[in-house]
């Protein structure tokens, strides 16, 4: 191996420490015939020298430029056959898929590509993609981020390495030079073919290569490197946020339907960077997300979660989805209904009964003697059964319902109970409240339980009924 080659020596290495070069493994090289993929693949060839692996040769053919991209799939079907690798091709028409679906150049082609690209990698059951992106594309791709406004994410640029389900897709050669890469193809007369879409400026990304960064580099000659740094670091940085993120997830937001539930007051003592990953990690769990969520929807939301009045506020955030804030809960996620009726008979003999308006479960024990309740648990109650009106009901609020509460003289409008109580206008339709044969409400979960039917000393059997919730709600 010669001197100038010892960035090969440091990629062999991350290779086998990445798992993807061993014996056996097979891989797909994705190769356009320009300097940088056909280098990647001259690399494997000399990889698969030292330890046999199999490589899959992978080339779309846009049809963007005629001849041009006729040769360029001729050079990679040549060189293929001449290394002795399988080669598949594909020619994607982009030109007619542009026009018939009104997508930018650079979005269809990379969409069709990619599609092409893991057909084959299933075809030949490879676990692998490879790419030809090098440090070059990576500094541009940085620079472009910034000039367009990002976050540390999009400072991390372009990933060595992503999964997606059962392919990982690596790129070799992001910290290796364009300079380096044409070196090597000279050192080695690695064939390969020139684009000339790369001097069109129509296209942003020549733009950033061909004026920008030349110029900037008259500020730092070593700026191509200082952004790939910058990318290295951002995503150390951006993979710890993540985590973090990902644990806070699962600690402070309940699933709620196909949306999700947080207490306002414990997601304000989060740090605001953890603050704005939570609030874009929940809205990308849209099942089906429009766009990805801009930094001035998420901030929106936190100024919402953070006034302290008004306490009852909606947003509409698109694609169907809704941010709700009641007093110290917020909701994001799906619109809900408006209101839930639900009524379920429950009999002397029933054991447990499923609310299906709100996923929970009421659980009936019939106990001899007299059970005191465990006043901390407010979704348990205890009644002498004996002294109940059968059949009781359970059933979503009415309007006029009133309460006879423990403890208190006279009766208090159940509307003025979820009124103190700060419960949300959203979840008041779907409590469940216990009456008994006459009517007259006996408990209501999580909050009281009225005077009727207490248990005493001189109760011979206890009704102890409990609510279940599901996580879900």
């Amino acid at each position: 191996m010669q001197p100038q080659d010892d960035w090969k020596a440091r990629i062999m290495a991350q290779a086998r420490a990445d798992g993807w070069w061993h014996g056996g493994s097979s891989v797909v090289a994705a190769v356009s015939g320009g300097p940088d993929s056909m280098a990647l693949l001259h690399l494997l060839r000399s990889m698969a020298e030292i330890e046999p692996f199999r490589i899959v040769v992978a080339h779309a053919n846009h049809q963007f430029r005629g001849a041009e991209s006729d040769a360029e799939a001729e050079l990679v079907a040549s060189i293929a056959r001449e290394w002795g690798m399988q080669l598949e091709t594909a020619e994607l028409g982009l030109p007619a898929y542009i026009e018939s679906t009104g997508m930018n150049p650079q979005s269809a082609s990379r969409e069709k590509r990619y599609e092409f690209l893991k057909q084959v990698a299933a075809k030949h059951s490879c676990a692998y993609l490879l790419t030809g992106h090098h440090a070059d594309d990576q500094a541009e791709t940085v620079l472009m981020r910034i000039l367009r406004g990002t976050g540390i994410s999009g400072l991390a640029g372009i990933p060595n390495r992503r999964k997606e389900e059962q392919l990982e897709l690596i790129r070799p050669l992001l910290r290796i030079t364009k300079c380096e890469l044409l070196e090597y193809c000279k050192r080695n007369g690695v064939p390969y073919a020139v684009d000339s879409s790369n001097v069109d400026r129509h296209y942003f990304r020549n733009t950033i290569r061909l004026d920008l960064m030349p110029m900037l580099e008259k500020y730092n000659p070593k700026l191509k490197a200082s952004l790939v740094r910058l990318a290295d670091m951002a995503t150390a940085d951006d993979d710890y946020m993540e985590a973090q993120t990902l644990q806070t997830f699962y600690r402070e937001v309940t699933p709620s339907g196909e949306g999700f539930r947080l207490e306002r007051r414990r997601f304000r003592g989060l740090h605001v960077a953890l603050q704005r990953r939570l609030i874009k990690l929940i809205l990308n769990c849209s099942s089906s997300p429009v766009q990805m969520p801009d930094y001035q929807q998420v901030e929106e939301i936190l100024t919402v979660l953070a006034q302290e009045h008004p306490t009852v506020i909606q947003l509409d955030i698109g694609d169907g989805w809704v941010m709700r804030r009641e007093y110290e809960e917020a909701y994001i996620g799906p619109g809900l209904p408006e209101s839930v009726n639900f009524t379920y008979i429950v009999n002397e003999t029933m054991n447990e009964l499923s609310i299906k308006e709100t996923g929970e479960r009421v659980r009936l024990e019939r106990l001899e003697g007299s059970i005191p309740h465990h006043q901390a648990n407010l979704l348990q109650a205890c009644f002498d059964e004996e002294r109940l009106i059968y059949p009781l009901r359970i059933r979503s609020r009415l309007p006029g319902d009133t309460m006879h509460p423990y403890g208190l003289n006279g009766t208090k409008k159940v509307q003025d109970m979820f009124v103190d109580a700060k419960v949300p206008r959203s979840r008041r339709d779907k409590l469940p409240l216990l009456v008994d044969g006459k009517g007259r409400l006996l408990w209501i979960p999580g909050m009281r339980r009225s005077s009727h039917a207490l248990v005493t000393a001189d109760t011979r059997k206890t009704l102890r009924i409990t609510l279940e919730h599901s996580r879900e709600n």
